[in-house]
């Protein structure tokens, strides 16, 4: 079961997606933008199970990332 929810906690460079370990307790899985890079933080030492809405919310919250990082000026490709 998933919490469903997406926080963001940083103006635009870090975000929040809810989602449960396999023994179903809460956690988060956080996205954050570093220089020019994306950085995706799994619950520590566990695995992530995401339901189908916090996949969207993943989707999402990678997808702003990948915008932000391509308006940071050290953007480079």
């Amino acid at each position: 079961m998933s919490t469903g929810r997406m926080r963001t906690l940083a103006p635009r460079d870090e975000w929040s997606v809810g989602c449960r370990d396999l023994a179903g307790r809460r956690r988060d899985v956080t996205v954050f933008v570093s220089s020019d890079k994306i950085v995706l933080v799994a619950p520590p030492g566990e695995a992530a199970v995401l339901g189908p809405l916090d996949v969207g919310r993943l989707r999402a919250a990678l997808r702003d990332a990948v915008v932000a990082v391509a308006q940071h000026p050290d953007h480079s490709e």
